[in-house]
């Protein structure tokens, strides 16, 4: 037979069992009243217990803390046994002890009673509650609606999300809205799920103090307690190091001046490559971003015209707007006074929120124009921000300089060269000569471009923005005037010059730009060091022309676009004289007794053709001659000028080939710099590259007229590579040639910083660059030279006969116009679809010749067709 599994009890254990059952049954009855007195005291005590932890919670939440969920789910129980307790006091009492309804009564208050007890006991907690984390993004105000930064966060947020950037520095001048795009940045975090454990704002200013810093994000990850302040910053420093190394994080630093050392606070510092950490801040120094070592740099720019616009409509408001019909018109030309800077626009449209006449408006336009300071609020709110700029520039000569640029117009394109000259004359380039001045010069200007306060313009060229002007003007008038005192009344439509009394004592002034013809006063001013009368039209029956009479100190005289109907020879201090763009026709003799001259500008006086003997060389002290696209000058002045001991600094314009081959054969060469040459009407001889390779620090060159000029011969490969190794045309930036017999410009691939080339009416030009011509030269020679690397403007005009810029497509990674007109058997321009254009560029040509352009295929005419710009067939 199969196996049979049985049960098997002994007789005992039943027995046993049953009497367990039978005296817990009895007891639920025979104990039923001490039951129900003894639930009624459970129940009053755990109440007690629930009523103290209820208010522990309160004081725990009012600090801050969460409270645990075991505590909220025990009185969530405590509720519920409380419902059983009061169900238990609506049932009847039974009349008979030995009913099964006692039974049951007295079951159910035993089983309350013993849950009563349990949650009692449970409600001993040693903590009710917990700190709150932080959450990963606190949320930041912003105004309602933010005007013209989305362009500038689009590609910021790009750069911190999709690029390889750990490290990222916004930058700008102050009230440009660096902040409110560092905030933007913020919030997005706040909005947008991301994979960041701590998202930390520090708002850190001029006074660094790496500890505050460390207390921010101490506060932030959870850190921060009492015994945090006795700790060392090297200490706290690894304790922030210990938590960050393990998470996810973005720094946001608000408002750094100099470089903070991310060691030293604690935090792993971010790669190129890093995902987990970012690094965010704002500054109004450029050179910050370099100290700081960031991957990506993004400059914050004043709004355009649309956008400066919205944002002052806004605060103006529609009611004021529409008070007046000339008020929106008057308006705009106040918002456009503002040049795009957002805290300008704010201020003054806040400021005139309440004014609604039009009276009012234009008081407001003159005010703004010429006294910025007493407009209100401006001082306050917008020069006293800007003027922490200002001072936190590297030296007094560097604040001295800001000034300085004051001296000319609204909008003016100061020309670097130019403000150099004007330094080293004025001496603020610690008594330094030749190329150590100006190299200091060019550090005091990349200070101030870095530092936001100048703006860098084409053609080497800076300009300061309306605002700055207005603040550094500001900040002129408050000087100590028995140290300086500025006078500068540029573009005000002066037809006389200013009244005797208002010369008294000045030691700047600056009356440029304006339209005085009569110069009848004769002032005493002894003070005037700066003397800007350049961009008038002056009459010579209207002038006095002992005009200089009292101005012995004066060092600087600007006369550029004027004449020169003034008796000069008595300046005896003047070591800066510009005569530029005059209508000068003949240089005059007593120019001769400036004896300190260091400075001459006669560049672009066209109608100049008589320099008399002796002048120029007379003028010992001279160290910077400018003599570009000058009138004719004869061969002899070339040995003058070569005599000139101290001269460093030569632009010049030849019409020789002997003239030029005195210049580049001379001993001195090697002492003068020439940023700049013109070769006008010139019977050159065929000229190797390498002759004018040797001009190290020319810049730009124009060939002009030299009909008989066919080529610029390359001798052999071996003067090619001599011109490589002695880095010959690298400065080369600016050429333009016209009325020439070239066919070809192929050298110009070896000036690899060529930033400006234009031609005109070289009607035997073929190809501007003929990559056979280079055929024969080895590879090497040749490495990393890649041809118009640094082309911004192509400018190709009546050359009738040209077929190619190129046979090979270039890059033109920098391009941003081309402009073709009167090349009609030019059918292909050197672009394909590969080309890595880093902006929009400009291709600017008559639209019959654009349509018959020959393109590799459809899809690269299409990429390129949004750039055309239409010229007048």
């Amino acid at each position: 037979m199969g196996n049979v599994c049985s049960p098997s009890f002994t007789c005992d254990d039943t027995i046993s069992r049953c009497l367990d059952c039978t005296v817990r049954k009895a007891g639920y009855v025979c104990n039923l009243q001490d039951n129900i007195r003894a639930l009624k005291e459970e129940v009053r005590r755990l109440t007690e217990v629930r009523n103290d932890v209820k208010i522990r919670i309160i004081v725990a939440e009012q600090q801050q803390m969460k409270p645990l969920e075991q505590v909220h789910g025990w009185i969530s129980r405590v509720q519920e046994v409380g419902s059983k307790v009061e169900k238990l006091k609506e049932e009847e009492y039974p009349e008979s002890r030995c009913s099964k309804s006692t039974y049951k009564l007295g079951k159910k208050v035993f089983r309350t009673l013993r849950e009563v007890r349990s949650l009692r006991q449970e409600g001993d907690f040693k903590d009710v509650a917990q700190p709150v984390p932080e959450n990963p993004v606190d949320e930041r105000p912003l105004p309602p609606t933010v005007v013209g930064l989305q362009l500038t966060f689009d590609r910021v947020w790009r750069c911190l999300m999709e690029e390889h950037a750990g490290i990222v520095g916004l930058y700008g001048m102050g009230g440009v809205g660096k902040t409110t795009l560092l905030t933007q940045i913020n919030n997005r975090f706040f909005d947008t799920p991301n994979h960041f454990d701590f998202v930390i704002w520090v708002v850190v200013s001029r006074d660094l103090q790496l500890e505050k810093i460390q207390e921010s994000i101490a506060k932030k990850i959870g850190l921060f307690n009492e015994s945090w302040k006795n700790k060392s910053m090297q200490e706290k420093a690894q304790e922030i190091f210990k938590i960050l190394s393990k998470k996810k994080f973005v720094l946001l630093l608000d408002d750094i001046w100099e470089l903070v050392d991310l060691d030293q606070v604690g935090l792993p510092i971010p790669s190129r490559t890093s995902v987990s950490n970012k690094v965010v801040f704002t500054t109004r120094e450029f050179g910050v971003c370099g100290q700081m070592e960031a991957h990506r740099s993004f400059k914050v720019e004043c709004l355009r015209y649309d956008d400066a616009w919205k944002l002052f409509e806004q605060k103006v408001g529609a009611d004021t707007l529409d008070s007046h019909p000339d008020i929106p018109e008057l308006a705009e030309t106040l918002a456009k006074d503002c040049g795009g800077l957002p805290l300008a626009l704010i201020t003054v449209g806040r400021a005139m929120a309440s004014r609604k006449t039009p009276r009012e408006w234009e008081h407001a336009i003159e005010v703004l124009r010429s006294s910025a300071s007493k407009f209100a609020g401006m001082e306050k709110r917008v020069f006293s921000r800007l003027k922490f700029s200002f001072d936190f520039l590297p030296s007094d000569a560097t604040r001295f300089c800001l000034l300085y640029c004051t001296l000319f117009p609204e909008d003016y394109r100061i020309s670097i060269e130019d403000l150099i000259d004007c330094w080293i004359c004025e001496g603020f380039l610690d008594d330094l000569d030749g190329i150590e001045a100006r190299n200091q010069g060019y550090s005091l200007i990349r200070n101030l471009l870095h530092a936001c306060l100048l703006e860098e313009e084409k053609d080497d060229c800076v300009k300061m923005h309306d605002v700055v002007r207005d603040m550094a003007l500001w900040i002129a008038s408050t000087m100590d005037n028995e140290k300086e005192k500025f006078l500068v009344l540029t573009g005000a439509g002066l037809t006389e010059a200013p009244s005797v009394g208002m010369w008294k004592d000045v030691t700047r002034m600056s009356l440029m730009d304006n339209k005085i013809k009569r110069l009848t006063v004769s002032p005493n001013s002894p003070r005037l060091l700066t003397l800007f009368l350049n961009s008038n039209y002056f009459e010579n029956d209207k002038v006095n022309y002992h005009f200089f009479k009292s101005m012995a100190a004066l060092r600087v005289l600007k006369l550029s676009h004027s004449d020169l109907p003034f008796e000069i020879s008595n300046l005896a201090s003047l070591q800066y004289l510009d005569l530029s763009n005059s209508i000068l026709e003949r240089l005059p003799m007593e120019l001769k007794y400036l004896v300190n001259l260091k400075c001459l500008n006669l560049e672009y006086t066209f109608r100049l053709s008589r320099i008399s003997p002796q002048v120029i060389s007379n003028l010992k002290m001279l160290r910077v001659l400018r003599m570009f696209e000058c009138g004719s000058i004869l061969d002899s002045l070339v040995e003058e000028l070569l005599d000139l001991e101290h001269l460093n600094v030569l632009t010049i314009t030849l019409h020789s080939n002997h003239a030029l081959q005195r210049l580049l054969s001379s001993s001195r060469l090697q002492s003068i710099s020439i940023p700049s040459l013109c070769l006008r009407g010139c019977r050159l001889e065929p000229l190797t590259i390498f002759s004018l390779a040797s001009l190290r620090h020319l810049q730009t060159l124009h060939l002009v007229e030299c009909n008989d000029l066919e080529d610029f011969m390359i001798d052999c490969v071996g003067e090619v590579k001599k011109i490589r190794e002695i880095h010959g045309f690298h400065s080369l930036q600016n050429v333009y040639i016209s009325h020439s017999k070239l066919r070809q410009v192929t050298w110009l691939i070896l000036a690899p910083n060529l930033k400006h080339l234009e031609m005109q009416n070289c009607r035997y030009m073929e190809e501007i660059i003929n990559i056979g011509k280079l055929g024969e030269v080895p590879a090497e020679v040749m490495e990393n030279l890649i041809p118009f690397a640094r082309l911004e403007y192509l400018i190709l005009k009546g050359l009738s006969n040209l077929k190619n810029i190129s046979s090979n497509a270039l890059p033109f990674p920098r391009l941003k116009e081309m402009s073709v007109h009167e090349c009609s058997k030019l059918r292909q321009l050197p672009l394909d679809r590969n080309c890595r254009l880093e902006r929009k560029i400009i291709i600017e040509a008559e639209e019959r010749w654009w349509k018959q352009l020959q393109w590799d295929d459809q899809a690269t005419q299409n990429a390129f067709h949004p750039y055309f710009k239409s010229q007048l067939d």
